[in-house]
């Protein structure tokens, strides 16, 4: 993945290019609430406007199931294009309210340089005007690929949210343009998940949290074969418990996965640290923690989050670790009655960061919890900008999206 074609590959002087983004940012009452996705984009906007193009920006906003998404205008980027004016007031930013047709290729051909237009969520084009559900753009339309593809002369891929998609948007286009690259975000997230994924700084350390074994299958096989520890709180944790013969009461359990639990666990041995404790309550609810340790049972609780027992054992491993990534929040951090294990990870990564140990978060849930909890980026080495992308590119997977772009 780092031999790919880099915007300082590609010869950009006065060109025309397109360029996919992640502005798929959170909007309430009418309002972008987090602007960071689209600050992010700055640096390769600016590259690009200091070499003269002329720009054509892609993103997808949401979901689309309906035309109902789509009349509303509650999914539109016409907000996006607004607060992307206010960040770069020295240069033209429009707006199209379309992503293909003549208004676009209108709109392409009369930009000068150092313009920019924003077309409409390449999500609209999921969901015909008959209210039929084709997914043009989510399942990498070849036709609707080659026509954004034709606007340009070069395309630029910096959206890795979306990077482990293989969509019209990413693919489609790198597949039916002569010159294509990623740019400096992409480049960015490579260099560093590519230090936990590819032969990272031992003793390397795991901490794998949120709800579900079935959604981090994949990367825990593979994090046991590669790392010196696998940490493991949040609910899945529960299904581990289970496995084990332990009583988790009214916790979340998959139990078609305690099989593939009971697999993981012989094959990772003393590698893999479960959760000893846990703060528990009646119901999935934010109220006063009940305090229990594993082997004495959760009989008529749940557990919401990991205990201080736990965070002792964890700390034990991560204090001499050289390199951590984290995925998935250890609790429910979204209760305040339930972040002490959260906030202690965000501590304890926070202090070992400072000692020269290299520590990632993986984006998603665990990088919005520990944002939400006071903490900051710079508390960490890096915090990837998606969860998906980052979770596929650690376990080893292909990026389609990547992977569509010119080698070097």
């Amino acid at each position: 993945m780092l031999n790919k074609k880099t915007l300082k590959d590609v010869d950009l002087k006065g060109k025309k290019v397109i360029a996919r983004l992640d502005f798929n940012v959170p909007i309430k009452e009418g309002k972008i609430t987090d602007t960071k996705r689209i600050v992010a984009t700055l640096p390769t906007l600016n590259y690009l406007i200091q070499n003269n193009c002329k720009i054509i920006l892609l993103s997808h906003l949401s979901r689309i199931k309906s035309t109902d998404d789509i009349k509303s205008g509650k999914k539109s980027l016409k907000l996006v294009a607004e607060e992307l004016q206010r960040q770069l007031p020295n240069n033209k930013v429009t707006f199209v309210d379309a992503s293909v047709g003549q208004k676009v290729v209108d709109a392409a051909n009369n930009l000068k340089a150092g313009e920019i237009i924003l077309l409409e969520n390449t999500r609209y084009n999921d969901v015909n005007e008959n209210n039929e559900v084709v997914k043009k753009e989510s399942k990498c339309d070849n036709e609707l690929g080659k026509f954004w593809a034709s606007l340009a002369e070069v395309y630029v891929n910096d959206a890795f949210g979306t990077a482990h998609r293989k969509h019209a948007s990413n693919v489609g286009i790198a597949q039916n343009i002569g010159t294509s690259c990623i740019g400096f975000l992409v480049e960015k997230e490579l260099q560093n998940l590519s230090k936990v994924s590819e032969n990272p700084e031992k003793p390397f350390v795991a901490i794998m949290g949120g709800a579900k074994v079935s959604d981090k299958l994949k990367i825990v096989n593979h994090l046991v074969e590669i790392a010196d520890y696998v940490l493991i709180g949040g609910g899945m944790v529960f299904t581990f418990l289970k496995a084990q013969g332990y009583d988790i009461g009214n916790s979340l359990l998959e139990t078609e996965m305690i099989d593939e639990a009971k697999k993981i666990l012989a094959k990772g041995g003393n590698k893999i640290i479960l959760s000893t404790d846990a703060y528990c309550a009646p119901s999935f609810e934010d109220t006063k923690p009940e305090y229990r340790k594993i082997e004495d049972g959760l009989s008529g609780l749940m557990g919401l989050d990991i205990g201080p027992r736990t965070i002792e054992d964890f700390k034990a491993k991560l204090m001499n670790a050289k390199s951590v990534v984290w995925n998935g929040p250890v609790g429910v951090s979204e209760f305040k009655n339930f972040t002490y294990g959260t906030v202690e990870i965000c501590k304890t990564l926070k202090e070992i960061t400072t000692k020269g140990t290299f520590t990632v978060i993986g984006g998603g849930d665990s990088a919005a919890a520990a944002i939400s909890l006071g903490f900051k980026e710079s508390d960490f080495s890096f915090i990837s900008t998606g969860g998906g992308a980052s979770l596929a590119l650690i376990e080893g997977s292909v990026l389609p999206g990547v992977e569509a772009i010119q080698n070097k």
